[in-house]
């Protein structure tokens, strides 16, 4: 998760780590926090992980709803979250993909 800002501009995103478990976090810049965690300056979770694919982003808005929904997909069982990954066509980390707003 980022600073204070709470622009409209907060999105939610799963990533697959190298074992093959699931992070889920929020951003105000999906690709550059990609990086961050790549890079081994993102969560100590990933960190041990790398390399992490982003396997699933949402827009959100706000701060606010990226942290409601982040909660809220945290709190899914691996197999739902497989599943609203698979519902999401997601497929690469290449900029314009997933749920734009």
């Amino acid at each position: 998760m980022e600073g204070n800002m709470d622009e409209g501009n907060w999105w939610v995103y799963i990533l697959r780590c190298a074992d093959g478990t699931l992070y889920t976090g929020s951003t105000t810049d999906v690709e550059r926090r990609l990086s961050q965690h790549n890079a081994g300056k993102g969560a100590k979770y990933t960190r041990a992980r790398r390399p992490a694919e982003l396997v699933y982003r949402e827009f959100c808005g706000n701060r606010s709803a990226a942290l409601r929904r982040e909660a809220a997909i945290k709190r899914l069982s691996r197999a739902e979250k497989l599943a609203l990954i698979a519902r999401s066509g997601l497929t690469d980390s290449g900029p314009g993909r997933g749920n734009a707003p």
